[in-house]
């Protein structure tokens, strides 16, 4: 059985710190990957909130712009330990890749070779599995009925047919229609705990309708102000950080999405090459956490008065912040309207629809080669195995996925030729 930690065990800003520091250093494969990992350890294992609660989190996210796998962090902090928690849920989850990225800018750190590439090669496989495991559990959960099952794969269709963001949002609108169309109505619950994950925490911290306001507001001051500041004075930081902060602000569809925005702003000034951008490119697709760390690598790599650790600090900081005022914002309003029935109808079809969004990234990852032979194959159903049938943490599967990867690169990359 799995274990389960007390309620209080881990409620604080300090343990919600390592425990996303942890997670921060094992969670590679993407945001998709990501919302299955914290699934894995929240939900499943800790209990941290129900599994409906978890799903409308996603839901939420998908909606707003910027890191949606880093707002669901922020979500869950703060729900477990306030503005702290939030805080700590995005250092801890951050921080590692960041710190890895800067390191590289500076020249400080760089690995290669036949090692690294089988590392890697196992951590793609472990983040399908993850995936996998995500799916078949969220379904189940979700999609428990023919209509709901039927919306899954419409979502999922229309995320593979139409790629990157407008796939995902479309999707998401049909779960909603759907839903408040009366296709995916939940079965109202004879008592609160029919809708928990058993043994779940249901109580949480979410800020009042004032604290959101308030957050929404600084947002756009933020967003105008720091733009016409950067035009009036030309100050080079209030520019970078006009920059970095309206990438983050502006941009639907997560890091992959916000990399070529910056490509287009840092390169053509001159303050970055095309291969030292490309160089940090490929190095945020090897580290683990969010994609959007890369703005510490470009920070760091820019010329005076910027760069550095302080530049790669100041740019990580900037393009987060549009994140966590968001998810503070709409967290307030989110709580309320989500218990009224016909939202809990249109969130019902919005679930389903997450679940179709992530049976569409397996099918891309699978797509893309993630397991490109009979070694990562038979990898990856080891590693599913002992998420499943062995109840393993996600976190040891991809250590172990990486040190077999590692060891057994050449002759599974000679297998898969």
């Amino acid at each position: 059985m799995t274990p389960v930690t007390a309620p209080g065990d881990d409620r604080g800003p300090g343990a919600v710190f390592r425990i996303f520091l942890r997670l921060g250093l094992t969670s590679f494969g993407g945001p998709v990957a990501h919302i299955a990992f914290f699934h894995d350890e929240l939900v499943v294992r800790r209990r941290w909130l129900p599994e409906r609660d978890y799903a409308d989190l996603v839901a939420l996210c998908q909606f707003l712009p910027g890191p949606a796998s880093s707002q669901v962090g922020m979500a869950l902090g703060l729900r477990r330990a306030g503005y702290a928690g939030a805080l700590a849920a995005w250092a801890g989850f951050t921080l590692p890749s960041a710190l890895a990225l800067i390191a590289l800018a500076l020249g400080l750190a760089h690995s290669g070779g036949a090692l690294a590439a089988g590392a890697l090669a196992g951590l793609k496989v472990a983040a399908v599995a993850v995936v996998m495991q995500a799916v078949w559990a969220m379904a189940r959960s979700l999609c428990p009925d023919s209509p709901r099952r039927l919306l899954m794969l419409v979502a999922a269709t229309l995320a593979v047919t139409l790629s990157g963001v407008a796939g995902q949002l479309a999707a998401l609108l049909v779960g909603a229609a759907a839903g408040l169309a009366g296709l995916a109505t939940p079965s109202p619950p004879a008592h609160p705990a029919a809708t928990a994950t058993p043994g779940a925490d249901t109580a949480g911290r979410t800020p009042g309708w004032r604290s959101g306001i308030a957050a929404l507001v600084l947002f756009a001051a933020l967003l105008v102000g720091l733009a016409l500041l950067a035009r009036v004075t030309g100050d080079p930081i209030l520019v970078t950080l006009d920059l970095f902060y309206r990438a983050g602000a502006l941009v639907f569809g997560g890091g992959h999405v916000v990399l070529p925005l910056l490509q287009a702003e840092v390169v053509p000034r001159g303050w970055l090459s095309a291969d030292t951008f490309l160089a940090g490119y490929g190095a945020a697709q090897a580290v683990p956490g969010p994609l959007f760390t890369f703005a510490a690598f470009v920070g760091a790599a820019l010329p005076a008065p910027l760069g550095g650790w302080v530049g790669g600090l100041l740019a990580l900081v900037a393009i987060f912040t549009p994140a966590f005022l968001l998810a503070v914002g709409a967290l307030p309003f989110w709580e309320r309207l989500r218990t009224r029935p016909r939202a809990q109808a249109a969130l019902a079809g919005v679930n389903a629809a997450v679940v179709g969004l992530l049976l569409a990234a397996l099918v891309a990852m699978l797509h893309g080669g993630a397991l490109s032979g009979l070694g990562d194959l038979a990898l990856g159903m080891g590693a599913l195995l002992a998420l499943t049938a062995g109840r393993q943490s996600a976190w040891r599967v991809v250590l172990g996925c990486a040190v077999v990867g590692a060891l057994t690169g050449p002759w599974m990359r000679t297998w898969a030729a």
